[in-house]
């Protein structure tokens, strides 16, 4: 006898309840409390134990509490103390607007036997609003001539407080002209009217500002202030009136916008300007204009918003007609809104009892209240559930009702069933409103729990974190309630020669499994165990399923080298003879995974490598192979990198150092080489090789140069002071010829050639200590472009001077000196002779000489002597 569909919610269950409906009935009458509006939440209204006699015990085992209109509770009823407190603050206001009595009803609801207590509390008005004037600023037009005492009624503030706490009065400031009056409406509300004290005279003043306050009587009084803009204008005699002080209309609620509600007239018997009239809304509320509009011309009125009965019942507006001089009137409209059947009556659940035991008659199954916001027999309404059901529908007092069991249930014939309440109002046209609730009837326990596979196979992947959710096993019970609650647990068994409690644990509520440890697929790859799931029903019931979990394997293990071996021990080296032909096997990279499928399918690639063009790698066997011809230029020794890399995600890598020797051939005796630099070193020395040749090669080509000029100092310092005569044969020896290709002769002819030349022209100023060379002494006819200064040379000194200077002051420093000075500048010297010396050189040595000496100066003396002074004129 299992309860079809699993189990139902269990909002309250009563076994067994018998009803005495004469007891059902209220048992007293309502009892009024009374509380503040705005009180906190929790604050005390009454002890509704002591003030309807109840047991405080009763209220507990009987679980008494409250029961309003409506899904909203305000109160809170505490079963320890019997204490009646405020579930939220109050505003009375919101509650119930601007009504002068504000109740809240509800009921005090206890079983076992059923008991209704009817009580209402009273909310009392605080002064918690200030008096509002919706215009802050008003403007009154009134014409000089208007005689004292007339009354212009202003716009009223609103206070939304009642009582003593409403509106009360209104002043003005003080002013000699104008004074405030107080009226009251029909309604009890208050409004202003500003009386003419004096008579006004446009030219003396022509406007004045008042201040309007309203005043309520609470204490302490609030306040609120508006001013008041009055301009005196020019006559104008006569003030619009209307046909009618006062319209009364009706109008059906929910009305469509724009529909019409009234047309107000009003007449004014100026002509031109001071006969126009517009109308408007006099200060009116926004809840007013929120609802209605006015034609200005026209005058007449249209809906723009919503009207609920329900909300408001009736408006009263006061429309006001001017004139273009300022005068005004105005009237009353009074717009009552006509209940309309659109409410539909509503259901409220206050209690259901599911499941409810079988053969248990007039068991209460369910508490709730009805209600219709609308009035009159639209209000009224009828509750009726199915003929055909063995439940009847109890009122307990207005609009509440009990559905209670008619007869004994017999759950093998049906478990459940559905009811249909029904609520019906008596309007025209009639609205409805249906509550389905399904009662399930409970049973004893006569079904064991089933699982909803009879084996499980669940997955996890190793290395997982400690307390995984792996999965989970699912059992049902027919049976409802305690009877089909599922408790879970692993039967005892061994994983591996360990517990298995040491492996897995299960959740007893819910069948979920979790993994206690990180599992290893290398040493464990499945186990099974078997899982029990137990019923709560007594005595119990249980059934069991076997459980398999595999474990997935992870690519955890990098590959491992097995050849060469990488232990860190003295490398394994390989022989390559030099004669290898391409693709020649060198040697073979052998590793291991320790994984499963493609984790441990592994690749090898050359990583590095001293020549990374000679030796590459196959991918997927390992083999080491030449990839050309060596060379006489491949170094000895290479050093290969290979990275061998499994197919896992991500991928994991190990890389196996190799060192290969190129040898003529395998005879050669087999020397082992100093060890591989470490990594931080440089793996290429050919870089710091060529710059240490470079260096030292430098440094010779110095040292040479250095050497090559001290030798030649020495070899000059040796030479006579006067230089061989130059020859007239046109010979020149073979070391004098310059090697640059341009065409003129070495440094060192020049020097020769030019020191003969001094010789044969001054022969007398050559061998003086000092030499004075002007360009015009070697003459114009030589062929030997001269400069425009010259250079005078003394011993340890030249000093330069200028053409028309006489003498230049050269004193003797040093000992011993050989000081060689050349100033470039162009000279160009052809075949010729000094003429001013009387001396010539050779034609034939002439035409083949072309001698480029640039601005130079050619001092030699070895002379010992004192200063001496050289004169040149």
């Amino acid at each position: 006898m299992g309860a079809k569909g699993g189990t139902i919610r269990q909002i309250r269950q009563v076994a067994f309840l018998l009803i005495s409906f004469n007891i059902s009935e209220v048992v007293s009458d309502s009892v009024q409390y009374s509380v503040l509006e705005e009180s906190e939440s929790g604050s005390f209204v009454a002890n509704v134990a002591k003030d309807f006699g109840l047991n405080i015990r009763d209220l507990s085992a009987r679980e008494a509490r409250i029961v309003s209109k409506g899904d909203k509770s305000y109160f809170h009823l505490n079963r320890q103390t019997g204490d009646l407190l405020l579930n939220e603050k109050l505003d009375r206001e919101v509650l119930c607007g601007q009504k002068e009595h504000c109740v809240v009803n509800f009921q005090i609801l206890l079983e076992n036997p059923l008991e209704f207590y009817r009580a209402e509390v009273a909310v009392g008005d605080i002064n918690d609003n200030s008096p509002v004037f919706l215009d802050k600023k008003v403007t009154l037009n009134i014409p000089e001539n208007t005689p004292v005492g007339t009354e212009f009624k202003m716009q009223s503030a609103q206070d939304i407080d009642v009582g003593n706490n409403s509106l009360q009065a209104y002043s003005i400031s003080s002013t000699s002209y104008f004074h405030i009056k107080t009226r009251s409406r029909s309604d009890g509300r208050k409004f202003p009217e500003l009386v003419l004290d004096k008579t006004l005279d446009r030219e003396q003043q022509a406007e004045f500002h008042l201040t309007i306050t309203a005043l309520d009587g609470g204490s302490p009084p609030r306040s609120g202030t508006a001013e008041i803009h009055v301009l005196v204008v020019d006559i104008n005699d006569n003030a619009p009136e209307f046909t009618q002080l006062r319209y009364e209309v009706q109008i059906p609620e929910n009305s469509p916008e724009g529909s019409l509600v009234s047309i107000v007239s009003a007449q004014d018997s100026d002509a031109g300007n001071y006969g126009e009239v517009k109308y408007t809304f006099f200060h009116a509320s926004e809840e007013i204009r929120h609802s209605f509009e006015i034609n200005p011309v026209s005058g007449e009125i249209r809906v723009v918003g919503k009207l609920d009965f329900e909300f408001r019942q009736s408006y009263e507006i006061e429309i006001e007609a001017r004139d273009g001089g300022g005068l005004s009137g105005k009237c009353i409209l009074l717009v009552q809104v006509i209940d309309e059947n659109d409410n539909s009556p509503a259901i409220t659940m206050s209690s259901i009892t599911s499941p409810i035991p079988e053969n248990s008659p007039e068991t209460v199954v369910a508490l709730f209240s009805i209600r219709d916001l609308d009035s009159g027999d639209n209000g009224k309404m009828v509750c009726s559930i199915q003929e055909d059901l063995p439940f009847i529908l109890k009122q307990t007092f207005e609009n509440f009702y009990t559905l209670v069991t008619d007869r004994a249930l017999d759950r093998e014939g049906q478990s459940e069933y559905n009811v249909t309440i029904t609520v019906t109002d008596l309007g025209s046209p009639s609205l409805k409103t249906e509550q389905n609730i399904t009662v399930l009837i409970s049973d004893v326990n006569d079904n064991p729990p089933v699982f909803n596979q009879t084996s499980y196979t669940l997955y996890v992947r190793e290395n997982n974190s400690p307390a995984l959710h792996i999965g989970s096993v699912h059992g049902m019970d027919r049976d409802s309630g305690q009877n089909a609650r599922v408790t879970y647990s692993l039967l005892p068994s061994k994983a591996h020669e360990l517990p298995l409690t040491s492996f897995i644990s299960i959740n007893s509520h819910n069948g979920n499994l979790y993994a206690l440890r990180s599992m290893d697929y290398e040493a464990i790859r499945e186990f099974q165990f078997e899982v029990r799931a137990v019923d709560g029903g007594s005595p119990a019931l249980s059934s069991q399923a076997m459980v398999r979990l595999v474990v997935l394997d992870d690519n955890d293990n990098s590959p491992f080298i097995l050849y060469p071996l990488q232990n860190g021990t003295a490398p394994c080296n390989d022989l390559v003879p030099r004669w290898a032909e391409a693709g020649y096997l060198v040697t073979k990279v052998v590793a291991v995974d320790a994984d499963s499928a493609q984790n441990s399918w592994l690749s090898f690639q050359l990583l590095k490598a001293t020549d990374p063009g000679l030796f590459s790698v196959w991918p997927h066997n390992g083999e080491v192979r030449t990839t050309r011809l060596i060379t006489d230029r491949d170094a000895i020794k290479q050093r290969l990198i290979v990275l061998v890399k499994d197919h896992g995600e991500p991928p994991l890598s190990t890389s196996a150092t190799l060192h290969v020797f190129l040898v003529d051939g395998f005879s050669e005796p087999y020397l082992r080489l100093p060890e591989v630099p470490r990594e931080d070193e440089p793996e290429d020395s050919l870089t710091m090789y060529l710059v240490i040749a470079l260096v030292s090669i430098s440094f010779l080509f110095l040292f040479s140069v250095i050497v090559f000029i001290v030798v030649r100092l020495w070899n000059r310092r040796k030479e006579p002071a006067n230089a061989p005569s130059l020859g007239t044969d046109g010979h020149f020896p073979g070391h004098l010829v310059d090697v640059n290709g341009t065409g003129t002769l070495s440094h060192s002819y020049r020097y020769e050639l030019f020191h003969d030349i001094i010789s044969q022209c001054h022969p007398k100023r050559s061998r003086e200590n000092g030499v004075a060379l002007r360009p015009w002494e070697l003459g114009r006819g030589s062929g030997i472009a001269a400069d425009e200064s010259y250079f005078v040379c003394s011993w340890g000194r030249c000093g330069r001077r200028d053409p028309d200077r006489s003498a230049i002051r050269c004193p003797r420093k040093k000992k011993k000196a050989l000081l060689w000075g050349i100033w470039q500048r162009i000279w160009d010297w052809s075949p010729g002779s000094c003429r001013n010396a009387g001396s010539a050189l050779s034609p034939e040595v002439g035409r083949n000489i072309f001698l480029s000496i640039r601005k130079a100066a050619i001092c030699l003396s070895m002379r010992k002597s004192t200063e001496k002074s050289c004169a040149v004129r």
